[in-house]
């Protein structure tokens, strides 16, 4: 499901098993004297120093509100520890997980799929959706078979897709979609979407007559991506912040998701919406085309809200990609990450 706000009300940001494998790591401490590695940075910046074959992963733990740090020896415990993280000790290495969905990249790409790491488990989650049944399914099964317990396949509900839809929205002359963030670069003001909204029209409107114009369009990228940019034309005012049906949240900065947050999805066919970011650098094979780099997340979605925000706090997280179910029995939802984007192009939001 390709989801695709706008609100004149200020162009206001619109589109806003196994079980664990290993408790938290207690390695007892180096021995005196000993040295420890030190890291420094976020927890991103720390499994990039320890390299993919002493880590898998982190997220967060939403009890003790620590972020954990997945390892696979002692001494990587101890450095993930002095760098004030939880180190837990796990089965499998991000490296081993890699050659897992590389393994998947060449042989089970087909439309329907989808594929990511969950840090949670330690194991590549292999979604499928009810078009993959007969040769489809027996093919995904045959690479997961390869893998043996590092692979988990599950059900999701629906069809995957893209689908754009009419209302109140972002239209052009393709379809309507949800205005992601308002960004700036250099005093000019733009907008993000997602990139299989921009590819649709190069000219963009406020209201479903098409006589409202917003801007043209500056940027697209799908697949592959799934982002684009539009360039404001008009004098409509817009505001920094996600609309909230009713109300609005100002949004400061951008950053990347964290496996297990919680975040919120504002969008023009379902409002706002909350769930919980389930994996990072997901591969999702739409029937368009595949996209790499998403966030997972049990968020909800229908047609109409892709391009919007996905946020939490004051903090831009995402764009609305695509994915299975809606609101009414649930599903899942992917997202472009914003942080992409707003390299990307050179912009910031405000």
């Amino acid at each position: 499901m390709r989801l695709t706000k706008f609100s004149l009300r200020g162009v206001a940001l619109i589109g806003a098993a196994a079980g664990l494998l290993g408790g938290v790591l207690m390695a007892p401490s180096p021995a005196q004297g000993g040295s420890v590695l030190r890291l420094s940075g976020d927890a991103d910046s720390a499994v990039t120093q320890l390299g993919l074959a002493r880590t898998a992963g982190s997220y967060l733990d939403v009890n003790s509100g620590a972020t954990v740090i997945n390892v696979t020896d002692a001494a990587a415990a101890d450095a993930v520890r002095a760098a004030g993280f939880a180190p837990k000790l796990v089965a499998r290495s991000g490296a081993q997980l890699a050659a897992v969905t590389a393994d998947l990249d060449a042989s089970a790409r087909i439309a329907g799929t989808t594929w990511s790491v969950d840090p949670m488990t330690n194991q590549v989650v292999v979604g499928v959706d009810s078009t993959i049944t007969g040769a489809k399914l027996g093919a995904v099964k045959a690479v997961a078979l390869r893998h043996g317990a590092a692979v988990r396949i599950e059900q999701m509900a629906g069809t995957l897709s893209l689908a754009i839809s009419g209302g109140q929205a972002i239209y052009a002359s393709g379809g309507r979609c949800s205005l992601g963030f308002n960004v700036r670069r250099g005093g000019v003001d733009h907008f993000l979407t997602a990139g299989h909204c921009t590819n649709i029209g190069a000219t963009w409107y406020g209201n479903s007559s098409r006589t409202q114009v917003l801007g043209t369009r500056a940027g697209t990228s799908f697949p592959g991506n799934d982002y684009g940019i539009v360039r404001y034309t008009s004098t409509v005012t817009r505001p920094g912040n996600v609309f909230l049906y009713p109300g609005t949240q100002d949004i400061t900065g951008a950053r990347n998701a964290q496996v297990n947050e919680t975040v919120r999805r504002s969008g023009s066919t379902t409002g706002v919406h909350s769930g919980r970011v389930t994996a990072t650098n997901a591969t999702v094979n739409y029937p368009q085309g595949t996209v790499t780099g998403l966030i997972r997340t049990t968020v909800c979605a229908e047609p109409g809200d892709s391009g919007g925000s996905l946020f939490s706090g004051t903090s831009a997280i995402g764009l609305t990609s695509g994915g299975s179910g809606n609101c009414s029995s649930g599903g899942v939802t992917y997202f472009q990450p914003v942080t992409e984007p707003l390299s990307v192009y050179g912009v910031s939001v405000f």
